[in-house]
This record gives structure tokens, C-alpha cells and sequence, in this order.
């Protein structure tokens, strides 16, 4: 496919969105490039992405290298989805230390909608996937109560959180920042990604190396998990879509416990910096929660990231393919 300076410049901007979503705990990157209509050729560029490619450098020379894996576009996705990634995280950090309520109350509509949009596309409901439904919410909600089972700070454990966070960017449906909430290791990614870029801009060495130790697990992690779940994930996407759309709505209607914006602190952890922060919390009801419950600005949030979902939704039905 031919294309002009102007299309990969709107590439670009679809990977800003697909950035601003993985930072986003409720959209997924993968629902961005699919309403957006880029999905298909997204997950076809990434399997291309293999060993073989050195082979075609070596004998063909860098620019037949390049275009085999589609590699103008890839590069103009992703630079749009790191730059977006870089610009949030930090108003992200804000928010969670200062809006607390009203950022987890946005969360909860984006991820209230999103299950709506996932559940709309299931054609022919069955015994077989209201059971899956039922039986991956059940999961999904006991997955949320648990304890994580090492500290996100741990080297395996981001690792592991790159590992499986990466299938948010492959399959619509599950937010890469979703999983890591559920993990365990949302702020810790929030605050890697600052601290590297604070790293660079003061000069501070300690704090970079820091950052890019963690940042390079979780890469590594990552890449390591899109090359393992894409072709499986996108078989089943392809082969068994009904079923697979059936399991992703299960699993986020039990994670909305995760999002939930009233919380009661069961248990704390001093992370890496020496601030104490949740490790186990339960919801409760925003009568019983200790302090001001700013309930009213927490149901309009919920109602704009409620209508997030709807206004991309409606963009998506009259999108043009790049």
C-alpha cells in the first residue's frame, strides 16, 4: 500500500490515541486500532516481526528489511503511542495522588461502556458463552481481591506484568493498564515512566537508571509476551470471536470491583522510594468511606467516561481505513 506523508501523520495520531488509552485503566490500545481501522494490518506488521528479518538485511539490503515487516508504519504507530505515553503518565501520577475519587470514577465508566461495546459484538447468545461470561466474571472478581503475589517492584514481577499487560495492545477488549492495576504495578509503571523521563531532563543519573532497569523489564516482558499470544490470540479472535468476546466481557464486568472509586485500605507496602502505598484494599459503599465521598463530581466522571466510549464508538462506525 502506497502511501503519503499526510497518512502516516494520521497513523501517528491514532497511535497518540492508542498511548492515551494504555495509560488509561478501561480503554484498551486494541480497542483504539480496531474502531480506528488499523487493527488487522497492526497485528499482521507485528508477526512479521522476526528473526527472518535479519536474513532479508543481510541478503537484500536494510530498505527490503524495513518494508517487509511494514516497518514506516509501525514506526509512525508507535512513535504516536510512546509520545502519548510520556505525555500523561505524568498528569496520571497527579491525579492519582490528588483526584483520587475522580480519576477511578472516570476509570469506572470507561470500563462500564467498554463492556457494553465488547458485549454488543457477541451475535447469537448461547448457553456455552452466558456460562463463560458468568464463569470468567466469577474469576476476574476473585483475581481482584487477591493479594498480589510479589512486590512490583521485584525484577520477575515486572517481568511477568510486561509479559501479560502486552495483550491489551493485540486483542480489543482488556486495557494493558487494567491488567497492571489488577497486578499491582499501575503506579509503579506511571512512576518508571516518569522518573525516566525526569531522569533525562534533570540530569540525574541515579533516578535514570532506575527508571530504565524497570522500563527495560517490563519492554522485555512485553516483547516477549507479543510474540508468544499474538498468532494464538489472533486465531482466536479470527476462529472462535463469539466465545473470545464472551470471556473479555466476563472479565471486566468482575474487574470493575478493581475500579471501583470507594476504597478501604487493608494493607500498605513502602515501594521503592520509601513511600508507603496500597498493597490490599476492598470496596465499600461511599457512605461508609472515611472522609469526603464527593459523590455528585464522582457520578458526572462516571457519566463522561461513560460517554467517552459512546463518542468513539460513534467515530469508529465512520472510520476511514488509512
Amino acid at each position: 500500500m502506497q502511501r503519503r506523508f499526510i497518512d502516516y501523520l494520521v497513523i501517528t495520531f491514532k497511535g497518540i490515541a492508542m498511548g492515551a488509552a494504555d495509560v488509561v485503566p478501561g480503554v484498551s490500545g486494541g480497542t483504539i486500532a480496531f474502531i480506528s481501522g488499523i487493527y488487522e494490518e497492526l497485528i499482521e506488521s507485528i508477526d512479521k516481526v522476526n528473526l527472518g528479518v535479519f536474513k532479508v538485511w543481510k541478503q537484500e539490503g536494510f530498505k527490503r528489511a524495513w518494508n517487509s515487516i511494514n516497518g514506516n508504519f509501525l514506526f509512525a504507530l508507535f512513535f504516536g503511542v510512546a509520545f502519548s505515553i510520556l505525555s500523561l503518565a505524568k498528569l496520571i501520577k497527579w491525579l492519582l495522588h490528588n483526584e483520587t475519587i475522580l480519576l477511578w470514577s472516570f476509570f469506572f465508566g470507561l470500563v462500564l461502556a467498554s463492556i457494553l461495546y465488547i458485549a454488543k459484538q457477541i451475535k447469537g447468545l448461547s448457553i456455552k458463552l452466558i456460562i463463560a461470561i458468568i464463569a470468567t466474571s466469577i474469576l476476574s472478581f476473585y483475581i481482584t481481591e487477591a493479594e498480589p503475589f510479589a512486590s512490583p517492584d521485584s525484577p520477575f514481577y515486572l517481568l511477568f506484568c510486561g509479559f501479560i499487560a502486552i495483550i491489551a495492545m493485540i486483542l480489543p477488549g482488556v486495557s494493558g493498564a487494567f491488567i497492571l492495576l489488577i497486578l499491582g504495578a499501575y503506579q509503579t509503571a506511571i512512576d518508571t515512566i516518569n522518573n525516566l523521563r525526569d531522569g533525562v531532563l534533570t540530569g540525574n543519573m541515579d533516578l535514570f537508571k532506575d527508571a530504565l532497569l524497570k522500563f527495560a523489564l517490563l519492554g522485555v516482558g512485553a516483547i516477549i509476551g507479543i510474540k508468544v499470544f499474538s498468532k494464538a490470540l489472533n486465531w482466536m479472535f479470527k476462529h472462535h470471536k463469539n466465545l473470545t468476546l464472551a470471556i473479555l466481557t466476563g472479565f471486566m464486568i468482575g474487574s470493575l470491583n478493581k475500579i471501583w472509586p470507594w476504597k478501604e485500605v487493608l494493607k500498605t507496602r513502602v515501594n521503592s522510594e520509601g513511600e508507603v502505598v496500597t498493597l490490599l484494599d476492598r470496596s465499600i459503599s461511599p457512605i461508609a468511606y472515611a472522609g469526603d465521598n464527593e459523590l455528585v463530581m464522582a457520578i458526572i466522571f462516571i457519566v463522561i467516561g461513560f460517554a467517552t466510549i459512546l463518542i468513539l464508538e460513534s467515530l469508529g462506525k465512520h472510520k476511514n481505513n488509512v
